[in-house]
């Protein structure tokens, strides 16, 4: 068990010794880096780090080191701050360099002032990201990160440090914020914050060269709630400004990262942020923000906490059950995988079991729906996503919420997800499509703004006729280019600028979806209980703990493995292909290849086989003509319907 040193409860103090020893080197701020990191390789160390995904804000120490999973929604503009400053007490004439990095604010000890015109000072740049937890990320990844920590990880870092607001409510937490006069007292004093005024430190200055950005909400009845724009609606969790220091550029709106960095929530940030707005002294050309950018981009610490980054990575995936990156020669996670291969072939007849039972004793349609589930995208040839694999499931009952119980199944099998339920309503009045506001200066959010390997589950089932109005044809036009192209356009007023995405889409209808699609199956249910509800979740509870977490590696797991078809294969497939065209010119197109090809290629993976054989392209082909026959014979049932 790893000793909670004080690399985690005071990681500035540690930052502090490697200065002192290396300053002015600028090969201290790669020594820290080197640091945290070794410190984090050992004996699973991560563990320990406090989460700001499953501990309140209130809970955890301010200036401690703790770990945030999230997506970045948005990136602002870049900020300078003093990375290296130099106080000199005028009584004594002493001299102390002091780092700004991994802080909001500069401190300096008693009777000391900040020398502006030292020839010490650095001034130095970080970019500051907007970060949510992931959207639609479901409870049992939450709940399996929380119980994967150690107990003192969950409460606090520090035995010794007791929250000194956690009998304080949010609204009573927020209050302090925009009236942030109650708080003067309780924080003067205590350390000597000094900004452009260098004759003192009577009172705190944000010590940074960016423009003011002190939120402009002085009481609730003047100004709307601070809106968290998350993507998706009723999420919960806490917004941070996440505070980037290094490769920043390697990093891009919806990327999903782990970041590790010390947590600032001092409520002196509203303090200044509001006497910066107040004053009248203020030159009006350095001040160009709006009331609302400065609102949006320094909102209360409390509300949104500021994360300084010492290590961030992108994660491949959320999914708890798995090692962080697969893709490392590490011989733990290369014996992981080889355990869980070696007992692939009877989790996916379980899993097959288990969604037959779901799809109402189709088989076929679960079939397909475990190709779904593993399908990705692999790679773009131009224009062209390779890999996505979209269904459509027609011949879903209408009147048994049978597409909100499939989904709740779903959402206990895959670590991200979301229901989407058309209606002319939610057309017309959902924001589907992020936009920029440039009055705030951000980018709003909107619900396709999800992150890579999202399960999006349209439901077309109680869609009724109506008119759609221009919004509404606008989303559907986007749903339409995500299924389409993988990618979504977004508003930048003047122009829209496409971010590619990768997002599972499932749509279940009762015709043909009028949405595209890569594959239409009909479901063609074989029993029909009585009590739909009562059915879907007897299977869920007949299914054991152990099982469910082995369904969801399947599922993660499969989705990250290479693929390839040998030589010899491909001239096998083209052959086989030209046999079919001499045969049944019209009824083979090169569209159905393609669609063969990526059925072979996510059967092949569903079994464990990273390259094509022979007999998974038979029963590519199998697979198929059994799902057209059955499409055809409804076809000849309803008419021209499908």
């Amino acid at each position: 068990m790893p000793c909670v040193g004080d690399w985690l409860n005071s990681p500035l103090s540690i930052v502090q010794g490697i200065f002192a020893q290396n300053a002015p080197n600028s090969d201290w701020e790669k020594k820290v880096t080197e640091y945290f990191k070794e410190k984090l390789k050992e004996n699973n160390a991560t563990n320990w780090v406090p989460s700001l995904n499953d501990v309140p804000v209130h809970y955890l120490k301010p200036n401690s080191l703790v770990k945030f999973r999230c997506m970045v929604q948005d990136m602002f503009d870049p900020e300078f701050y003093m990375g290296v400053y130099e106080t000199v007490d005028p009584n004594t004439n002493a001299r102390v360099l002091h780092f700004g990095k991994y802080r909001d604010v500069a401190e300096c000890g008693p009777q000391q002032e900040i020398d502006l015109n030292s020839s010490q000072t650095v001034t130095s740049e970080r970019q500051t990201f907007y970060c949510v937890p992931v959207p639609g990320e479901s409870a049992w990844v939450k709940e399996i990160s929380f119980l994967t920590e150690p107990v003192q990880a969950r409460v606090s870092p520090s035995t010794s440090y007791t929250p000194s607001r956690h009998k304080r409510s949010y609204e009573e937490d927020e209050d302090m914020d925009l009236h942030p006069s109650k708080q003067k007292e309780q924080h003067m004093g205590k350390s000597c914050y000094s900004g452009g005024d260098i004759h003192g430190c009577v009172e705190p200055k944000r010590l940074e060269t960016e423009a003011s950005a002190g939120h402009h909400v002085i009481s609730p009845n003047c100004s709307p709630p601070l809106d968290l724009n998350f993507p998706l609606p009723g999420e919960k969790g806490p917004a941070c400004l996440v505070k980037v220091y290094e490769s920043w550029e390697s990093f891009k709106v919806n990327d999903v990262l782990e970041v590790f960095g010390v947590l600032s929530v001092d409520p002196v940030l509203s303090i200044v942020n509001s006497e910066e707005r107040d004053s009248s002294t203020l030159d009006p050309m350095e001040c160009m923000d709006t009331a609302e950018e400065q609102r949006v981009h320094s909102p209360p610490a409390s509300l949104v906490p500021r994360i300084h980054v010492i290590l961030a990575q992108k994660l491949q995936h959320i999914n708890p059950l798995l090692p962080a990156c697969l893709k490392e020669e590490e011989s733990k996670t290369c014996e992981f995988v080889s355990n869980f291969m070696s007992e692939l072939s009877p989790v996916r007849a379980e899993l097959l079991g288990f969604l037959t039972h779901a799809l109402l004793g189709d088989s076929l349609a679960a079939e397909y729906l475990i190709l779904h589930l593993i399908s990705t995208v692999y790679a773009r040839r131009d224009v062209l996503p390779l890999g996505k694999f979209t269904v459509n499931l027609s011949g879903c009952p209408r009147n048994s919420a049978f597409t909100e119980h499939l989904y709740r199944l779903i959402q206990q099998l895959v670590p991200a997800s979301y229901h989407l339920r058309m209606s002319i309503e939610s057309m017309n009045h959902s924001r589907f499509v992020p936009h920029k506001d440039y009055t705030a200066n951000r980018l709003v959010s909107g619900l396709l703004q999800l992150a890579s390997n999202t399960s999006l589950v349209i439901d077309e089932t109680q869609l009724e006729q109506g008119q759609l109005d221009t919004a509404g044809v606008h989303n559907v036009t986007a749903l339409g280019n995500l299924i389409t192209w993988q990618k979504v356009d977004y508003d930048f007023n003047y122009h829209r600028m496409e971010f590619p995405c990768n997002i599972n889409v499932l749509i279940t209808s009762e015709g043909r979806s009028l949405l595209p699609s890569d594959c239409q199956v009909h479901l063609q249910p074989q029993i029909i209980p009585p009590n739909m509800e009562e059915y879907m979740s007897s299977l869920l509870t007949a299914v054991l703990p152990s099982v469910l977490n082995k369904f969801r590696i399947y599922l993660s797991l499969l989705r990250l493995l290479d693929y390839s078809i040998s030589d010899e294969v491909t001239k096998a497939v083209e052959e086989d292909f030209v046999e079919m065209r001499k045969n049944n010119p019209e009824s083979v197109t090169a569209d159905d290849l393609h669609k063969m090809l990526l059925v072979a290629r996510f059967l092949s993976l569903s079994a464990g086989q990273t390259t094509l054989s022979r007999e998974r392209w038979l029963r590519a082909k199998q697979l198929e003509a059994l799902r057209k026959a059955r499409l055809q014979q409804q076809k000849c049932v309803n008419g021209n319907e499908l």
